[in-house]
């Protein structure tokens, strides 16, 4: 098409000669290519509404302020070590993916991006953040990932359109209370491999969220206020310290999947048995001695882990689970040969023990 140049993935290494007039694109797709640098004039094309760069070797642009149509910019996967000149000088930017590059810094002014709404610098060499990143309050999702940030302000509850916020693999040591303000995420709320040892309260605030991911951390304790997360569909905990799990977890009642391995829990409360949606209960590498009688209650329960805890005995209820397919038992030490087992084994599901 004449407004168009299409070729990703084509092992390109130099940028192709456009047929007709550049200045009439409107839309570059040269993803996944082999391109170290682009053209001076494709700073200029002022029709321009889509480019995607994605996946080349580039590590420097041209000053690409004469891009004033552009809504979408897609760098995700290059080698480029500062923000692109002239990023600040597009009205019409609506999306901006700079994942995995090596910018060190973003521009201070950031924030005059009014019109973004996605916005992904992980994977690149930022310790923080401009203050004024906090006033991009039409933003629906952010990606601050993969970095070495340590400090999220209080402001960032500003953005309250999010729907999705990654802050996983940063050194976060606190997670702010205003994180309980982005009453709209709904997506999932990343905030993985940091080193918080506690999370909020008003995180219970946030009733629309489907995924949330706390793995990696230093965690001892949640709070109960956990338990109004109630649109919680997958909750992943593994890889921290915790001795406990909250009563209120029973109130997740949409909840899919509850990863809790590599902890230091001796107990489950007995409001688990009312995850009535449960698919999947990952307990490995715990401090199990007991499990409550009431898991016998999760009627769709598919894969129940228990590697490696302390358990000496089982409860018969778990006979009662019609759809479980695999229940996993290594490296505990049950006393005798307990009757639960045979009898889900003659239904089908596979114990290993």
């Amino acid at each position: 098409m004449p407004h168009e140049l299409n070729a990703p993935g084509t092992g390109l290494t130099e940028f192709p000669a456009p047929t007709g007039d550049p200045a009439q694109l409107r839309r570059i797709d040269l993803a996944w290519n082999e391109l170290t640098s682009l053209p001076p004039w494709i700073g200029r094309l002022s029709q321009l509404v889509d480019l995607q760069l994605d996946g080349n070797r580039l590590c420097d642009l041209p000053d690409l302020h004469g891009l004033t149509a552009l809504r979408t910019l897609h760098l995700d996967g290059n080698a480029l070590i500062r923000f692109p000149d002239g990023v600040l000088k597009l009205p019409e930017l609506r999306t901006l993916f700079l994942y995995g590059n090596a910018i060190g810094e973003l521009p201070e002014n950031i924030g005059r991006l009014r019109n973004l709404r996605h916005l992904a610098v992980g994977g690149n060499a930022l310790s923080s953040v401009p203050e004024s990143l906090w006033r991009l309050t039409g933003l629906v999702s952010l990606n601050l990932a993969e970095n070495a940030i340590a400090e999220i302000p209080e402001a960032i509850g500003g953005l309250t359109e999010l729907r999705m916020l990654d802050l996983g693999h940063n050194a976060l040591t606190r997670i702010p209370e205003a994180v309980g303000d982005l009453h709209n995420l709904t997506d999932y709320l990343y905030l993985s491999d940091n080193h918080f040892a506690s999370v909020p309260a008003s995180l219970g605030k946030l009733t629309r969220l489907t995924y949330l991911n706390l793995t990696d951390n230093r965690l001892t304790g949640l709070p109960s206020a956990i338990g109004g997360l109630t649109a919680l569909r997958e909750l992943r905990l593994y890889g921290n310290r915790l001795r406990e799990i909250p009563e209120t977890v029973g109130r997740l009642r949409d909840l899919r999947e509850l990863h809790l391995m590599n902890n230091a829990l001796t107990g489950l409360p007995a409001s688990v048995g009312d995850l009535s949606q449960l698919r999947l209960l990952d307990l490995r590498n715990n401090r199990l001695t007991s499990l409550p009688a009431s898991l016998g209650r999760l009627t769709r329960l598919t894969h129940l882990d228990l590697r490696n805890n302390r358990l000496r005995e089982i409860p018969d209820s778990l006979a009662d689970l019609p759809a479980l397919e695999k229940l996993d038992l290594r490296w505990n030490k049950l006393d005798g040969d307990p009757e639960v087992l045979h009898r889900l084994v003659q239904r089908g599901c596979a114990v290993l023990r």
